[in-house]
């Protein structure tokens, strides 16, 4: 089957699952806090270990339909933060811890340089 249509109706469920979820969330505890993104990427990246882990111990072979329309798709849909995750945790488990802390440190400072100049670009003025 084609990676393209796995990725996209996976993707698909995976942003209507964030969707509902934080649209729940927001009506139980509507607060200043990003409750929601918060818990959507601690049970994303959550099942992302799960799924990852329990791939690799019941389907050795063949797994790459299966990983695009759960890993890329509903998981990369309902939260790019267990790609993240599991970047990480591989680049660890290898040995690459100073790549891991790279890897970090360059993803959550330069992302949010990158969408804070994005504010400044459509704004005209400081955030």
């Amino acid at each position: 089957m084609n990676g393209f249509f796995l990725v996209g109706v996976g993707g698909a469920l995976g942003a209507m699952a964030r969707y509902g979820f934080a649209s729940i969330i927001g009506r139980l505890w509507p607060m200043g806090f990003p409750l929601a993104t918060l818990l959507i990427n601690i049970i994303g990246s959550i099942a992302m270990g799960l799924f990852v882990g329990l791939m690799a111990k019941l389907l050795p072979a063949n797994q790459e339909e299966l990983r695009l329309f759960v890993a890329v798709g509903i998981f990369g849909g309902f939260t790019t933060f267990s790609s993240f995750s599991l970047d990480t945790i591989v680049l660890i488990e290898r040995g690459e811890l100073v790549q891991a802390i790279t890897y970090v440190a360059l993803s959550v400072v330069v992302c949010l340089i990158g969408l804070y100049l994005g504010l400044l670009i459509t704004r005209g003025s400081p955030a």
